[in-house]
């Protein structure tokens, strides 16, 4: 009986050491590498709980979520030939484990030298084939964009894919900064004055053709007013005319004259009035 106690109990220490060694956990932000003799039989890239070959296999872990990788600051030329200091990061994953297995052997390290090489080969590039005002004010997205574009597809074949590419910092040499940024300076101040230039000018143009405008205006109201007054003593005339065609309306017209002249001269205080005899204005008072 104690043989066989003795037995059984290591038959059950056996068995929990080949269910231990036969258990794979994997987690949420991770990638489980099943190997046989080095090589990988299987990727597991679901979280939970899997099983492997005791003994003969073995899990190497990989991580699924997005990295950080700060490239060392590095010194490269611009398109003519003058030195800027480049700092910059990458994010990026691991989006193929087999391929990032089989070519870098699971190694972090050769990815990120991977990662440092095509990144920076892709910034001096882009920052060579610029001029140092371009760079410095491409540096918030154009020089981004061109990095990106440069490394391309050439981290897919170890299983990287590359999700972003900041620049932390774009200095100049302290030797030639100030001459750089006064240069610059003096650059944004002539555009600046051309600019003005060009807007006194197109403001000018637009003075004088209003000036014009408004002159033609004037006349043309002035030409429509003699127009005017001329049709209206026209008609004034045409009505006199009319008036003193007929004997009735011109006995009428000249009572009324008459009486407009009495009115008239009737002003002040003294509105005594002496009219001789054969005065229009006595005639009509006189019903002749």
């Amino acid at each position: 009986m104690k043989k066989k106690g003795i037995v059984i109990g290591a038959a059950a220490v056996l068995a929990v050491v080949l269910l231990g060694s036969s258990l794979v956990i994997t987690n949420k932000n991770e990638y489980k590498l099943i190997r046989q003799f080095g090589k990988v039989v299987k990727v597991v890239d679901k979280e939970g709980i899997s099983f492997k070959a005791p003994f003969i296999q073995t899990a190497d872990t990989l991580p699924k979520q997005t990295l950080l990788y700060d490239l060392t600051p590095s010194d490269v030329i611009t398109k003519e030939k003058k030195t800027m200091i480049s700092d910059s990061y990458v994010l990026w994953k691991i989006s193929d484990p087999l391929k990032f297995a089989q070519s870098l052997n699971s190694s972090m390290s050769n990815a990120e030298n991977r990662i440092n090489t095509a990144v920076y080969n892709a910034t001096k590039n882009a920052i060579g084939s610029m001029y140092q005002d371009e760079v410095i004010s491409g540096r918030e997205g154009a020089l981004a964009d061109a990095v990106i574009s440069g490394i391309g597809n050439n981290l897919n074949q170890y299983g990287i894919e590359l999700l972003a590419f900041e620049m932390k910092q774009l200095d100049l040499p302290d030797d030639n900064k100030t001459s750089v940024y006064e240069r610059m300076i003096s650059e944004r101040n002539n555009i600046a004055a051309t600019y003005t230039a060009e807007g006194n000018s197109e403001a000018k143009v637009i003075r004088n053709t209003t000036d014009k405008e408004v002159t033609i205006q004037l006349s043309d109201a002035k030409r429509q007013a003699e127009i005017l007054i001329a049709e209206g003593e026209a008609e004034y005339m045409r009505i006199l005319a009319d008036a003193y065609s007929d004997e009735d309306k011109t006995d009428f017209y000249s009572y009324v004259r008459s009486l407009d002249a009495l009115k008239a001269s009737m002003s002040g205080d003294n509105k005594t009035i002496v009219l001789p005899a054969d005065s229009p204005i006595a005639q009509a008072f006189a019903g002749e």
